[in-house]
């Protein structure tokens, strides 16, 4: 039987499609601020919204979503102000977040270690029709932003102090690219799981960052690049009957290692290229040296 005569595999291969793209989109503007490991976090904190979804009896993905936008905000406060015990609080906000999510699941009539097992590691061949729609729908909400302002968000994530120089409302874009991120998380949780998510946004952010040299070049490979992992990685876990969402992350890690490899030879090609332009260029500028006329006497 062919893998897509199958309903539940036509769901996976559409969310590993809408995870691919969404994760890198995001990714690229955490990774310019050198935040990384800001998917992480709000994958700690968005735990609780998933207990508290299934406590309450409602959708866990929107209740997830929920929460790990306030999470996200709260982040950006204690950024802002936190100064000296910033990192403490954030290591609480994570950490309570986590322990948060397992106690409540532990509390809902419907909770258990499975379902926590497969929001926290992913199992992207259970995803269901109406999680199809809520992610089409978050998704839709990242790429817009991500697309939209893209030249507002890479001024800010660049150079804050530039970027309120020229007028931009950093704070609110800060926010913003916080929220989108925290959006991002619920979108692929239930493809590659809350504690492997950020992996998603940042490696192929970063095999992408070896070989390009621009950032709309970058945006559009390391989006390449998640939609192929994520497509490839969920075909290997349907045939090989391996966890969908750690072959996703494995796979991105190879490809990062073979354009690691890549760049280097890639960087030498173009300094040769570079030297020789400016060579040649230099040629051209310096005046011919000109014999002296012959009117002209010599002492």
């Amino acid at each position: 039987m062919d893998i897509l005569d199958l309903a539940f595999m036509q769901r996976a291969l559409l969310a590993a499609l809408l995870v691919g793209v969404t994760a890198p989109a995001i990714g690229i503007y955490l990774v310019q601020r050198r935040q990384a490991l800001m998917g992480d976090g709000i994958g700690h904190v968005a735990l609780t919204g998933v207990g508290l979804g299934f406590l309450l009896n409602t959708s866990p993905v929107w209740m997830a979503t929920a929460v790990s936008v306030a999470g996200a905000v709260a982040m950006e406060l204690i950024r802002w102000f936190g100064r000296t015990r910033g990192d403490l609080a954030l290591s609480m906000l994570f950490y309570g977040g986590m322990a948060g999510g397992v106690m409540l699941m532990s509390l809902s009539a419907n909770g258990s270690n499975a379902n926590l097992m497969t929001y926290l590691f992913g199992s992207i061949v259970t995803v269901s029709p109406s999680d199809i729609t809520t992610m089409c729908v978050l998704a839709a909400f990242v790429v817009v932003v991500t697309l939209g302002l893209r030249r507002q968000l890479f001024a800010v994530c660049q150079d804050e102090e530039f970027a309120r120089v020229t007028g931009l409302p950093v704070r609110l874009l800060n926010l913003l690219i916080a929220v989108t991120a925290a959006v991002t998380v619920t979108v692929a949780m239930r493809a590659v799981g809350l504690l492997l998510v950020s992996a998603l946004m940042v490696i192929p952010v970063a095999a992408a960052q070896q070989i390009a040299r621009s950032f709309a070049t970058t945006f559009a490979l390391a989006a390449a690049l998640g939609v192929l992992v994520s497509l490839a990685g969920t075909t290997t876990s349907y045939y090989a009957d391996v966890p969908a969402g750690a072959t996703i992350v494995l796979m991105a890690i190879v490809l990062f290692v073979v354009f690691t490899a890549l760049a280097a030879p890639l960087a030498r090609r173009r300094a040769r290229s570079t030297t020789a332009a400016a060579e040649e260029r230099c040629t051209l500028e310096v005046p011919e040296a000109r014999a002296p006329a012959d009117d002209v006497r010599v002492v």
